[in-house]
C-alpha cells in the first residue's frame, strides 16, 4: 500500500491509500473534476507527492433580477 497525495499548485487536494502508483500523463478524476497528472515524486518509501492540473470550474452566472413592475 502506497501514501498518495494529490496537489495542485502547492494545495493539497487528495490524499488516498492506493494499491498502484499513477503515471505521469495518466487522465484522473479527483472530486468530480477531471485532470491530468504532471508528476510523481517519492518522498519515502511508501510515500508520494503527485502533482495534477484539474479543469477550471465554470461557474453559472445567475440570472439577471428582473426589477420592473408587472402590469395586472
Amino acid at each position: 500500500m502506497f501514501a498518495i497525495h494529490y496537489f495542485e499548485k502547492n494545495t493539497a487536494v487528495l490524499s488516498q491509500l492506493l494499491q498502484r502508483i499513477p503515471e505521469v500523463e495518466e487522465n484522473i478524476k479527483i472530486k468530480g473534476r477531471k485532470g491530468k497528472v504532471v508528476t510523481v515524486s517519492q518522498i519515502e518509501e511508501n510515500k508520494f507527492h503527485v502533482h495534477v492540473v484539474l479543469e477550471k470550474v465554470v461557474k453559472k452566472d445567475l440570472l439577471l433580477k428582473d426589477d420592473k413592475k408587472k402590469k395586472r
